[in-house]
């Protein structure tokens, strides 16, 4: 039966509700930078910085979620499905300590990491609220991301997308009362965002449970939640957190790119934020062809059939390169009239403006990137895309940010050139490396077993 449902999946069957479920989690973003930036330029430039804190956290639970979407599609490959259920149940253990702890972290010491920054007094009082109340909902967090990968490992994704669907729903109408004050009610601004955020994760989270428990028959025992099984947990890490490494190296060096933005004034840093979510639609389709490529993948090579797996990723990389391209084209002939939806500023349109034309440049090469080096991770290679990454972020991305955006007086959008020279950097080393087949070595190795 597990057969026939692995044969009938397709790259469109995973793709579409994964590229719903990203737009949908994309305009989480957008809508409640939106909203801000109509309350407040402030505002919204705080809460953009606030987030950069807040996605390192997220990338801390990736770990366990990376790590069991590629362990249990390689079981289901194999025709593991204990085993996979095993992994699911120590994914979401993993997660539930590790956002209790971040939790912890965040109100000890999220006043110190935003100070990091270098905020004006205006600006670090809106971060510090919308971090602090933010904080509360890592733990819920880090439980739909586990969730999430449980489901999409078993084919499963429009389901996970519904889950991303109710928090925007929650988010979207919470922060317009938060913004607008409608029907009398008190305009909270930040807070009341914050809020609708912490109240959307929470519900999300309960429905992702019951779907995973309803569909997949898969239950939590406190007993295994609380202790969950070591070689599970270390398979976990052995894949999640070389995987994380590039995403935390990734975080770390927008840190400190971030930081040499905000020496260029308020208005770079409002640009940066509007055009930065401006351009996740330029690389949606991509993310999404990718993550449905990364999961065929994951079961071709539970089940040894790595000439499928290489085809199957090079024609992935030749749609997604054009599809950026085309996504970029678009952004940046309306340029204008997007960003005009955010602010009426017109020095932050000013400076937004040539770095949309930028990404002509930069997406076809983030294309590359997405698609071969989650293609590597998802076979089990994933200590390469970690050593080029962190390779390329700082002696690439930082060092020409510094270089062509301070030293040569070109701003925000030296910036940019330098995250394209970083893309393409990073692309290239990808396509040499699914090109000449080391990978085929590096995957989880399962006992040869047909029956569960």
């Amino acid at each position: 039966m597990q057969t026939k449902q692995t044969e009938q999946l397709t790259l469109f069957k995973l793709s579409w509700p994964i590229f719903i479920e990203l737009a949908l989690h994309m305009g989480t973003g957008i809508i409640a930078t939106l909203m801000l930036a109509h309350y407040s330029d402030a505002a919204a430039s705080a809460v953009g910085v606030a987030n950069q804190i807040l996605n390192v956290f997220l990338i801390v639970f990736s770990v366990t979620s990376v790590g069991a979407t590629i362990l249990i599609g390689q079981a289901i490959g194999a025709q593991r499905m204990k085993k996979s259920r095993d992994f699911a149940r120590s994914a979401v253990s993993l997660n539930m300590w590790l956002g209790a702890i971040m939790v912890v972290v965040i109100f000890l010491f999220g006043e110190t990491f935003l100070r990091l920054f270098g905020l004006s007094d205006e600006l670090f009082a809106h971060g510090l609220l919308f971090l602090q109340i933010v904080g509360l909902s890592l733990f819920t967090e880090a439980l739909i991301m586990a969730l999430s990968s449980i489901l999409r490992s078993h084919g499963m994704t429009k389901h996970a997308m519904l889950a991303t669907l109710l928090i925007d729903i929650i988010t979207a109408v919470g922060a317009v009362f938060a913004v607008t004050g409608w029907f009398g009610l008190p305009v909270t601004g930040v807070a009341g965002v914050a809020w609708a955020i912490v109240i959307a994760r929470f519900a999300a989270m309960i429905l992702l449970f019951w779907l995973v428990k309803r569909k997949l028959m898969i239950r939590f025992p406190l007993k295994e939640v609380i202790r969950p099984k070591k070689d599970d947990i270390q398979s976990l890490l052995q894949i999640g957190i070389p995987s994380a490494g590039e995403n935390l190296s990734y975080q770390a060096s927008q840190i400190v790119i971030t930081g040499f933005i905000a020496t260029m004034g308020e208005a770079s840093l409002a640009a940066r934020v509007y055009v930065m979510n401006l351009s996740m639609l330029a690389f949606l389709f991509t993310v999404a062809v990718a993550q449905g490529t990364q999961l065929l993948i994951a079961r071709d090579i539970g089940g040894k059939r790595f000439k499928e797996a290489y085809h199957r990723a090079v024609k992935t990389l030749k749609i997604a390169m054009f599809a950026s391209f085309i996504a970029s084209l678009g952004l940046a002939v309306f340029s204008e009239s997007l960003l005009g939806l955010f602010t009426s500023n017109p020095d932050i349109i000013a400076v937004g403006v040539p770095i949309l034309w930028a990404t002509l440049i930069l997406e076809p090469g983030r294309a590359m990137n997405i698609v071969l080096m989650g293609s590597l991770k998802s076979v089990g290679d994933v200590r390469f895309p970690v050593m080029i990454g962190i390779a390329s972020m700082w002696g690439v991305a930082v060092a020409f940010s510094y270089l062509f955006g301070l030293q040569m007086g070109l701003g925000i959008l030296g910036i940019w050139f330098a995250f394209s020279l970083d893309e393409w950097f990073r692309g290239f080393f990808a396509f040499r490396r699914w090109k000449y087949g080391t990978w085929q070595q590096k995957g989880f190795q399962f006992e040869a077993k047909s029956t569960t």
